[in-house]
C-alpha cells in the first residue's frame, strides 16, 4: 500500500536530478531549534543546502519572553537559506486545551501575521506537527501541503492534524495506517542521518574497547525510557562502561521531559553507578566522535508507554552510521533486517533485553565482524538526509505548481 524506500549503496556528494531546489519552504515543528537535532531540524537544513529558501516555524513564545503579538524572523547562521521564525500569539495558549475551535479561529489570523511578515509566497508548508497547532487548511490554497507525522499519533488530535495535507509521508507504516481515512498519496521514508555525521566519524578501523563502551543516545527525562530493565542491564554487567549522551537535565534540553521524583531518582541512581558517564548533549561532531569510541549501543524502551510504541528510532541511523552493533527493544521497521540489529521478539515487555545483552557483549567478535560493520554502514550512508531529501523532491516534484 505504501511506496517503500529504494536503497542506495554508494554516497553521492551531489544532489540528484528531481530533488526539490529554489522553492520557498515552511517547516512547522513542535520543537524550537537547539542543540540536540530531530529529523525537522535535518529536514530544514538539508532542504536549505539544496537551495530553497527554509523557513523554521518554532512553537509559540510560552515564556513571555518576546513581545506580545510578536512575528520575527531571524538568519539562522547555520546556512544563508535557512530562517528561524519566533513569535508570541495574541491570544492564550491555554485555549488550545480547553477550546480548540475557539484557539484554531484566532490562530488563522496569526498564520495570516507569519505570512505577511514573511513576505513570499510558499511552495510548500511542510508540517511535523502532530498537535495541530497549525492546521494545514487555514494556509493558502496554491501551497503544497506536505504532513510528515514521525511520531506515533497517539491523540486523536494527532489524526486530526492531517487535516488539508496533499500528501504524508512518514518513518513507520503504522504511522501511516492511522491516516488511511484521509485517501492521501502515503510513503514511508526511513530516518535519516546527516552528511556531517558521516564526515565527522570518518573512516578509521574498529578495535574492540578495553574496558568495552556502550553507548545510549537519547533524553533520559522521557518517561517511557524502560529504567528498571536499564538498571538492571547496568548492574548486570560491571565490567562494562555505559556512556549515556543527552538530556539528564531540564536546562539542557530544547525538546522537553520532566524532572519529577521518578525521573530524579533515576537519574540519581545512574550517576552513583560506577560504571556510567553522563556526558548531557553534545554537538553533532562532537558526538561522532564519541559514538566512534563504543563497542556497542543499546536502545530501552517500554514499548507500553514509548511515543513510537517501538516501530522506528531516530537515533538508529547514527547509531547504525558508526556500524557497531546494536542491542534493542523490539522494533517493527527493521523485523525483516535481522543483520543490522539485536532486539527481544517481545512486544510487550523486555524481560529478554538483559540476557540478549550479554549474549552479544560476549560475541563482539562476530557481531562486529568487518562483514556486519560493513553491511550497517552502508545502510546508514543509503539513508542521509540527502538522499531522502532526493526521494521526497521526486515524490513531490509532480504535485507542485508549476
Amino acid at each position: 500500500m505504501y511506496r517503500m524506500p529504494f536503497v542506495l549503496s554508494i554516497q553521492t556528494n551531489s544532489y540528484t536530478v528531481g530533488v526539490l531546489q529554489h522553492k520557498t519552504i515552511l517547516i512547522i515543528s513542535p520543537q524550537d531549534w537547539g542543540k540536540m537535532l530531530l529529523s525537522k531540524h535535518h529536514y530544514a537544513l538539508e532542504l536549505a543546502k539544496a537551495g530553497n529558501t527554509v523557513y523554521f516555524l518554532q512553537p509559540p513564545d510560552q515564556k513571555a519572553e518576546l513581545p506580545y503579538n510578536s512575528v520575527t524572523i531571524l538568519e539562522s547562521g547555520l546556512h544563508k537559506n535557512l530562517f528561524m521564525i519566533q513569535h508570541r500569539l495574541f491570544f492564550p495558549f491555554w485555549l488550545k486545551f480547553k477550546a480548540m475551535p475557539v484557539f484554531h479561529a484566532l490562530m488563522k489570523q496569526h498564520i495570516r501575521k507569519i505570512l505577511k511578515t514573511i513576505d513570499k509566497n510558499i511552495d510548500i508548508i511542510w508540517s511535523f506537527d502532530i498537535g495541530n497547532l497549525y492546521p494545514l487548511d487555514l494556509f493558502p490554497k496554491q501551497s503544497l501541503k506536505v504532513f510528515h507525522p514521525v511520531d506515533e499519533p497517539l491523540q486523536p488530535e494527532a489524526v486530526r492534524a492531517a487535516k488539508g495535507a496533499g500528501i504524508i509521508f512518514s518513518v513507520t507504516n503504522e504511522i501511516l495506517s492511522k491516516y488511511e481515512n484521509y485517501k492521501l498519496p502515503m510513503h514511508f521514508i526511513h530516518h535519516g542521518v546527516s552528511e556531517n555525521f558521516l564526515h565527522a566519524l570518518g573512516n578509521g578501523t574498529y578495535t574492540t574497547g578495553q574496558p568495552l563502551k556502550v553507548g545510549y543516545a537519547g533524553n533520559l527525562l522521557r518517561n517511557d525510557v524502560d529504567r528498571s530493565t536499564l538498571l538492571v542491564i547496568i548492574n548486570e554487567n560491571p565490567e562494562v562502561e555505559f556512556h549515556f549522551f543527552g538530556s539528564y537535565k531540564l536546562k539542557q534540553t530544547n525538546i522537553g521531559g520532566s524532572e519529577d521524583e521518578g525521573t530524579k531518582e533515576f537519574i540519581k541512581k545512574l550517576e552513583q553507578l560506577p560504571n556510567v558517564k553522563l556526558h548531557g548533549v553534545l554537538g553533532q561532531e562532537e558526538l561522532a566522535t564519541a559514538f566512534a569510541a563504543m563497542d556497542a549501543f543499546l536502545v530501552c524502551y517500554d514499548i507500553e508507554k514509548d511515543q513510537s510504541r517501538g516501530t522506528n528510532y531516530h537515533k538508529l541511523m547514527e547509531y547504525l552510521a558508526t556500524g557497531r552493533v546494536i542491542i534493542a527493544n523490539n522494533i517493527t521497521t527493521y523485523a525483516s533486517m535481522p543483520g543490522l540489529i539485536q532486539m527481544t521478539t517481545e512486544r510487550t515487555h523486555n524481560n529478554g533485553l538483559p540476557g540478549l545483552f550479554k549474549s552479544v557483549i560476549s560475541n563482539l567478535s562476530y557481531h562486529n565482524s568487518p562483514e556486519r560493520l560493513d553491511e550497517r554502514k552502508r545502510f546508514a550512508a543509503s539513508n542521509t538526509y540527502q538522499h531522502q531529501v532526493s526521494r521526497i523532491g521526486e515524490i513531490l516534484e509532480p504535485l507542485l505548481p508549476k
